[in-house]
């Protein structure tokens, strides 16, 4: 009789489960919505792949579009389809996302910038284009990304591309020169004297000037040679020297008040601008910009070695570069700044860590340079 019961007992319990597992089913299978999405974009050369979230209900569903103007709309119309949009978060806003960006922008939307995502976490997690949409969007829920990416549409854009221009006509001139020099040392003795302690452009000038006849025996073709790569130094020393001033007329328009500073050339003040955007607003800090920069130091406190702090190898390496120039010339030039070295130097400081201080304080003065009034909206000098 007892087990009878116990076995009576069991199977009515599990007759009640099924009951409350059916009466249940209808209303878990209904999924949560809060009506306020968040779109990730993992973008393409041609294709971009987009993912919608809810905070309550996750994602709801994904797409793929192509790269102009038709499929931007199409991503837009499908995105207010399933609510309210809090924010687009968009990878490579700056290369293959630019043209997405300003879209979404000039329908007045909210856009975020988000980087990669973790080596560490795709490996763990895989990657795919659909995986990395929908991590761009948790990122931006999650808090993780919170860039305001650059508008790329203004004077500060237009300085970066001429930069790129300049930067890639200085390398190819450098090496032009290395080259030049290399072959001098198979050239003839007579010229070899001819062209001792000349400057660059004196030894541009005489090798171009040279008037190679024939090409029957070794010498004639390392004078053909130098004559080409002579006449290519110049044609590349005329190109950066006329795209340096453009960049210079643009930068003495956008922020003559970064040229006043001390120790900061047309150079400088053109990389502080590209990285600074043509809404310097969109940086909420001096501390963010130290460490857009790559100036500002990291914290490596643990346990009982707290207050620890490394140097950041991040950044923007180019205008971390060019602050580090503008120390340098301050440190030779500059009374207050000499002066300043003098009294931490008798403190103990080392001069690497004085240096460290330096571009910390001139990130901070260059920031408040390009700071915009709240009343115009134009940078202060």
């Amino acid at each position: 009789m007892t087990v009878l019961s116990t076995r009576r007992r069991q199977r009515d319990i599990h007759v009640i489960r099924q009951e409350a597992a059916r009466t249940m089913a209808p209303e878990s299978l209904i999924p949560s919505r809060s009506g306020h999405i968040v779109i990730g974009v993992d973008t393409h050369k041609h294709v971009h792949v987009a993912a919608v979230m809810d905070p309550i209900g996750g994602i709801l569903d994904t797409l793929t579009v192509t790269t102009d103007s038709a499929g931007f709309a199409r991503l837009l119309i499908w995105a207010v389809s399933f609510g309210k949009i809090i924010a687009f978060g968009i990878e490579g806003t700056g290369s293959y996302g630019a043209g997405l960006t300003s879209f979404i922008r000039r329908q007045g939307h909210k856009v975020v910038e988000v980087n990669r995502p973790d080596r560490r976490m795709r490996r763990l997690a895989g990657k795919s284009d659909t995986l990395d949409a929908e991590n761009a969007a948790r990122a931006v829920l999650a808090g993780f990304a919170t860039a305001v990416p650059k508008t790329a549409d203004g004077t500060v854009e237009m300085i970066r591309q001429l930069k790129i221009a300049h930067d890639t006509a200085v390398k190819e001139r450098s090496a032009a020169m290395v080259t030049l020099k290399a072959m001098l040392i198979h050239a003839p003795e007579q010229l070899r004297k001819d062209t001792a302690e000349k400057t660059q452009i004196m030894l541009a000038r005489h090798l171009a000037a040279l008037r190679p006849r024939t090409l029957d025996t070794p010498e004639d073709a390392v004078r053909h040679a130098l004559r080409s790569i002579a006449r290519r130094w110049q044609n590349l020393d005329a190109e950066a020297n006329e795209l340096a001033g453009m960049i210079e007329n643009l930068v003495t328009c956008t922020a003559p008040q970064l040229l006043d500073a001390y120790g900061i050339g047309p150079d400088t003040a053109a990389e502080i601008l590209i990285v600074a955007g043509d809404h310097p607003e969109r940086i909420h800090s001096e501390a963010a910009f130290a460490k857009l920069a790559g100036i500002s130091p990291i914290p490596t406190g643990s346990g009982m070695s707290s207050g620890r702090h490394r140097l950041n190898r991040g950044g923007h390496r180019q205008l971390n570069a060019a602050i580090y120039r503008t120390a340098i010339v301050r440190m030779k030039f500059h009374e207050p700044t000499i002066a300043y070295v003098a009294r931490r130097t008798a403190e103990g400081k080392s001069k690497r860590d004085i240096i460290r201080c330096l571009k910390r304080y001139i990130i901070r003065e260059v920031y408040h340079l390009l700071k915009p009034t709240s009343a115009t909206g134009v940078t202060t000098g």
